[in-house]
């Protein structure tokens, strides 16, 4: 394909899109396929000469689209938002056209730089401590990730480092050895499991912490199992506190959490991956009151800040921490700029070497639609929870099972669990919409996410509408078939 065909099917290809999104509502947000539909779709090889463009995207609606589960659809309330806009899908494509490998500041100027100043936009948006920005002089400062999940890893990695080398300094007889086997990491028993799985890399005994009847972490459950575990002789030297948990979106208590964390010597780091973007709007920033204790904060625009995957944010305080775990320096990678203050080699940052232009989408959403645009995008969302939220109160068969603070509703039949399995397999077959469960201590709930860019009221009152149906066509049967009984 030369230049000229480029700009033809590239045109083609921006109508096809636009259109999939401008029209996501008609297609059915789940697929009908069964496992292994895709594969006798198409050759067992790859062909021998050239195929057209004209075939090749025709097949897109006969193999791919049958096949998609349509994210981005008004009908979607699984998981949590997945970030989607015009801007930001034009900026991916200038990521890909540039196609620059930014490891470090010699390999393309602009991609550390942007990202530098980026990090910075996005920290002084949520109103982050200084420490946190890298300005022009400052000791922290912020890093795109892939997700989350690498910047947990990333924080946990830094902080067993950096608890090694204090721990031999004091006392020199112990090994590297010794010391990996007492380290103890920590998260609430609602965290993500990708903070588990980081322990499981990082090759650390993983505990979790007991979550109140707010689903939250408090100080003093904390400091019981690190009083308990100190005095057992192991070394506590992580902890990962999550602000907006998967299951509820509960916040845990950093305002107690902190202080307790730098008194023991122990690295928190803070994961909101999915909350951090409403901290742009002043009514929900003091969620992130005491996010000043903290050594590592993190959250994902990609989730709900209209900035399409991957772009995790991640700021630390001391970014020697991070270069203190990750730093090697082949010849190949040496550049003769590398030693002056004002330059950042990303690859220190982070697990892969490699790295995507990615701070371009952050540039493109946050300009064109300026603070106050992503405010408003947060804040409909918001509303729209408590549209459904008010809809389970106002049907007595329904409880809502924790609080409603942002754009997460959970939700379940009065009844047993078994009720509720039936309710959500019903929802999820009848493929109007789509919703995820989780387990909240013994119950199992249905989880409500507001998710998509261009959802409205009025597809929350449908969602609501066939919920209810779908309830009360399957309380009769129940009923019936217990009566049978």
């Amino acid at each position: 394909m030369e230049a000229a065909e480029f700009r033809k099917r590239g045109k083609e290809m921006v109508d096809y899109i636009a259109d999939y999104l401008e029209k996501i509502d008609k297609r059915q947000v789940v697929p009908d396929v069964e496992p292994g539909y895709l594969r006798p779709l198409i050759p067992e090889c790859a062909p021998q000469d050239p195929e057209s463009f004209e075939n090749v995207f025709k097949d897109i609606e006969k193999i791919i689209m049958p096949g998609v589960t349509h994210w981005h659809s008004p009908y979607f309330f699984a998981y949590f938002p997945a970030a989607s806009s015009f801007p930001a899908l034009l900026a991916d494509m200038l990521c890909g056209g540039i196609g620059c490998v930014g490891f470090s500041w010699a390999a393309s100027p602009a991609c550390t730089e942007l990202e530098t100043v980026m990090l910075d936009w996005l920290g002084k948006m949520i109103n982050l401590p200084e420490e946190f920005l890298a300005g022009k002089d400052g000791q922290g400062g912020g890093v795109i990730q892939g997700s989350a999940s690498e910047a947990t890893l990333i924080s946990l990695l830094a902080s067993r480092t950096k608890t090694i080398k204090r721990v031999q300094s004091e006392k020199p007889e112990l090994t590297e050895a010794d010391i990996m086997s007492r380290l103890v990491a920590y998260a609430s028993d609602q965290a993500h499991s990708s903070v588990e799985r980081a322990a499981l890399i990082g090759g650390v005994k993983m505990k979790t912490v007991s979550s109140d009847d707010t689903f939250s972490v408090c100080g003093s459950a904390l400091k019981k199992v690190l009083d308990e575990d100190k005095a057992s002789g192991l070394i506590p030297f992580f902890f990962c506190a999550t602000l907006g948990t998967t299951p509820c979106c509960s916040f845990d208590k950093l305002l107690e959490l902190g202080p307790l964390c730098n008194k023991e010597n122990i690295w928190m780091h803070i994961d909101a991956a999915y909350a951090g973007s409403a901290f742009i709007c002043p009514e929900f920033r003091h969620l992130l009151n005491g996010v000043e204790f903290a050594d590592s904060f993190n959250f994902n625009p990609h989730k709900w800040l209209l900035v399409n995957f991957d772009c995790s944010a991640m700021w630390v305080k001391k970014r020697a921490d991070l270069t203190g775990a990750f730093k090697l320096e082949p010849l190949y990678l040496q550049h003769h700029h590398q030693e002056s203050g004002l330059v950042t080699d990303y690859r220190h940052w982070q697990i892969p070497l490699g790295r995507r232009f990615r701070s371009l989408k952050l540039w493109f959403v946050l300009r064109l639609y300026g603070v106050s645009g992503l405010q408003e995008h947060i804040r409909k969302h918001v509303r729209l929870s408590h549209q459904f939220e008010h809809f389970v109160l106002q049907d007595e068969r329904f409880e809502v099972c924790a609080e409603v603070v942002l754009g997460l509703v959970c939700f379940r039949l009065k009844g047993s669990n078994e009720l509720n399995k039936a309710l959500l397999k019903s929802i999820n077959e009848a493929k109007k919409i789509h919703l995820v469960p989780c387990h909240l201590r013994e119950k199992f709930v249905l989880r409500f996410a507001i998710c998509s860019r261009t959802v409205e009221s009025a597809h929350i009152k449908f969602a609501w509408q066939h919920i209810s149906q779908l309830a009360t066509d399957l309380l009769r049967t129940w009923e019936q078939n217990h009566h049978q009984q």
